[in-house]
């Protein structure tokens, strides 16, 4: 339930590209999750953050709404200087669970990008497990400077090699 929620959210806030990745791209981006770098460099991750606002501010007050009507006899005969404190608290929170949130839908959208793209090219290589295999290939292609037009030959064979 919890992930169908988060695919609408990605549905509805992040900008799914027209046109697909090419096979480099999709190795780059590959290595980008993998080595868990900033998801800004993989194309087609695109979003706005008005909605994402919108988005968090919802789903913080239907967690703290229900919370505060329970607990309002309580706090309504609280010290005002623990109510202080409170509030400092629940901001902290606030701020600090909107940049987990906002990261965590950054990286589904952009597993998400990956793995259509990987469909796309390597529909015989399921991605959960030559993902590692495949970054370990394309570094070793970089490294020893093959052309951008024999990358996806020379990965594909190392891939067939090696099973």
């Amino acid at each position: 339930m919890w992930e169908k929620f988060l695919d609408k959210i990605i549905d509805y806030l992040f900008d799914l590209p027209k046109y697909p990745m090419r096979f480099r791209e999709l190795m780059e981006a590959n290595r980008v999750y993998l080595d868990h770098l900033d998801i800004k460099q993989i194309p087609g991750i695109r979003y706005c953050r008005l909605k994402l606002y919108f988005i968090y501010f919802i789903i913080w007050n239907l967690i703290l709404i229900p919370l505060s009507l329970l607990f309002h006899s309580f706090l309504s005969q609280m010290d005002c200087h623990v109510a202080i404190v409170l509030a400092i608290i629940f901001t902290l929170l606030f701020f600090g669970t909107y940049k987990i949130f906002e990261e965590r839908l950054k990286e589904r959208a952009a597993l998400r990008v990956i793995k259509e793209a990987w469909h796309n090219y390597l529909p015989h290589f399921p991605y959960e497990r030559y993902r590692e295999k495949v970054a370990q290939i394309y570094k070793e292609a970089i490294d020893r400077d093959i052309p951008k037009k024999k990358i996806e030959q020379f990965i594909i064979d190392r891939i067939v090699e090696s099973k």
